[in-house]
Parts: C-alpha cells; sequence; structure tokens
C-alpha cells in the first residue's frame, strides 16, 4: 500500500520533525515524483525499527547507520538467494 506524507505519519505515529531528520539521514527513502513523495509498508517498518532502536535501546545516529545499512544487505541477500533458487528451479 502507498500512502501519501500525512497518512504516513499517521501509521509510522511519527512528528513531521522527526521525519525530517531521518529523510535527511537517509534512513527512509521513499518514491518521490515531480509533485509528492509516496510511503509503503515497508518504510513504515522501517520507522518502527527505527524508533524501538532509538527509544527501547538507545542506539546513537551512527549506530543506526550501521544497523540499517546492515538490515539492507540481509535483504538484498535473501532477494539475491531467493532469484538463484528460483533458476536452479528452471534449470
Amino acid at each position: 500500500m502507498t500512502m501519501n506524507k500525512q497518512q504516513f505519519l499517521t501509521r509510522a505515529d511519527l512528528k513531521v520533525e522527526t521525519l525530517e531528520v531521518w529523510l535527511e539521514h537517509q534512513w527512509l527513502i521513499p518514491d518521490q515524483t515531480s509533485t509528492e513523495i509516496t510511503f509503503s509498508d515497508t518504510d513504515v517498518a522501517r520507522a518502527h525499527l527505527i524508533h524501538d532502536l532509538t527509544s527501547d535501546f538507545g542506539v546513537n545516529d551512527e549506530g543506526i547507520d550501521v544497523i540499517l545499512h546492515l538490515v539492507d544487505q540481509l535483504h538484498g541477500m535473501r532477494r539475491a538467494f531467493e532469484q538463484l533458487q528460483r533458476d536452479v528451479q528452471k534449470s
């Protein structure tokens, strides 16, 4: 599901200021057109992860950068393995 900025803020339970900081850090990278930005359910999940890491675990900004980079790598590897599995099944 895609949503506009206000819908995202509501679903992610974020303040505008917090979102602006997270966008500046590129912790969230929403889809963008010439007229608006849109967010996905994945962005909401990522926002909840960032919130949990900062609020519940006290992770600082540098730690968030590292953790999100590792999560992105993990998801990339998962997609690569899924593609490899499909390719092997075709042969």
